[in-house]
């Protein structure tokens, strides 16, 4: 089987879906990441060669952490927390592509009602370009949460994260949090959700909700059976 996660910026994969990744992979699936942004031009005003630096380093970290997972990755330019500022077409194009290349039966993407934008039209993009055409192979299109993105968001009732569907990650709970080290830039203490104990404990968590020891929730966009 065919696998294709497809977020707004490098660390993502690995919050959202890392465990769940990883278990697809030691199960023998092809397993692809597709990060459509550096993550880092937002913080670089006009000082290109630093962000051209960081850009290398967070490839570089991308990489390491989709080999941790067993999957292959590719970066694209869109702008950092900016996505708003691009034609959506552009976005969708590009995911597109990466589902023509990699033909995947699933899907997994951002959670629709995320508080940054980014992720949210990253989804939109996913949701459009998986529309069910009579000859799309994608069966299925999952979206998970992003901590630090999804719990922040503005409630109402209609941007909710309420999962219908959970995989069980506890032999795959260590390489999504060794994976998550890569992005050692990214974390930060506790008590902010990013990082590592965090994150294991919110496996943990939902685990409980559903019987077992960790999992990894999601929320089915649409599934063909």
């Amino acid at each position: 089987m065919s696998v294709l996660c497809i977020v707004a910026h490098p660390d993502d994969e690995v919050l959202g879906v890392g465990g769940t990744l990883a278990r697809h992979a030691a199960a023998g699936d092809d397993v692809h990441v597709c990060i459509l942004s550096d993550g880092v031009t937002s913080r670089y005003d006009d000082d290109d060669d630093a962000a051209s630096a960081e850009i290398e380093r967070r490839r570089e970290r991308a990489e390491r952490a989709a080999e941790i997972l067993g999957a292959s990755v590719s970066l694209h330019g869109f702008p950092d927390n900016s996505f708003d500022t691009a034609p959506l077409l552009d976005v969708v194009q590009t995911v597109e592509d990466e589902i023509a290349e990699h033909d995947p039966e699933t899907v997994y993407t951002h959670h629709h009602g995320d508080l940054n934008v980014d992720h949210e039209l990253t989804c939109r993009a996913v949701t459009t370009a998986t529309r069910p055409l009579q000859d799309s192979g994608v069966e299925r299109v999952l979206a998970f949460e992003t901590l630090s993105a999804t719990e922040w968001s503005v409630p109402s009732a209609d941007n909710a994260f309420q999962p219908q569907h959970f995989v069980t990650v506890v032999d795959h709970l260590d390489a999504k949090l060794d994976a998550l080290r890569c992005y050692e830039d990214e974390l930060r203490e506790p008590p902010h959700p990013r990082n590592v104990e965090t994150v294991r404990r919110n496996a943990q968590v939902w685990g409980a909700k559903v019987g077992v020891g960790a999992a990894e929730p999601f929320e089915v966009i649409r599934e063909l059976r």
